[in-house]
């Protein structure tokens, strides 16, 4: 049985309730707005969060889209010029050409975005900035100059007698036989695997093998 005394006791914090809801019925703000409000706050909230969250793009696997991709470009010259550039050895070896260079467009994204994380929004922290300068940049820096360092806007232009560079995406090596491959790991991989077609060159691997031995 509950106590008489907590039965009162409720009684009056609802009669409590019930003035002060009254009072805000007439206040200038009504309960109905502050509501809306309330809403409207958390949906900007839940899109501030949904941007944060976003994850990194990807120049490699950019939609077919002029606009977007334009997007990331200007963001990139932008910050390349005011946070990549002005470390010396960022600028040592950097191709002129290295716009037309998709690896190095993709290595100068992410770091891009990974700069972003440690220097802005709630996650950004010492921690994340240390490993920017200790650990990712230089990697990025040195990534760069070992894909396109001695490249230049001259090898991009198609003259005779002089070096070009493709720019076409490579093909991937027997993907006609993906298909086999899937049947075999998927439904009998402790069988012998599909045999491939006779080459009439032998393979890198195979190469490599070749030489060491």
């Amino acid at each position: 049985m509950i106590p008489p005394d907590a039965i009162a006791g409720l009684a009056r914090e609802v009669e409590g309730l019930r003035r002060e809801v009254g009072a805000l019925r007439g206040f200038p703000v009504r309960v109905d707005e502050l509501s809306r409000l309330l809403a409207d706050l958390a949906e900007t909230v839940t899109a501030l969060r949904a941007r944060a969250a976003k994850p990194t793009p990807s120049w490699l696997m950019a939609p077919v889209d002029e606009s977007e991709v334009r997007a990331h470009l200007d963001d990139l010259v932008a910050w390349l010029g005011a946070v990549y550039l002005r470390y010396g050895d960022s600028t040592q070896g950097f191709p002129d050409c290295w716009c037309w260079h998709p690896d190095v467009v993709e290595e100068l994204l992410w770091l891009m975005h990974a700069w972003s994380a440690a220097y802005q929004g709630d996650g950004a922290s010492v921690a994340l900035a240390g490993d920017w300068h200790e650990r990712l940049r230089p990697g990025v820096v040195r990534r760069i100059n070992k894909y396109a360092g001695l490249c230049s806007r001259d090898n991009h232009r198609a003259r005779p007698g002089w070096t070009t560079v493709d720019s076409q995406a490579p093909d991937v090596p027997n993907a006609d036989v993906v298909e086999d491959i899937a049947r075999w790991w998927g439904g009998d991989r402790d069988g012998a695997a599909p045999e491939p077609a006779a080459s009439t060159e032998a393979s890198t691997i195979r190469r490599t093998l070749d030489g060491r031995s």
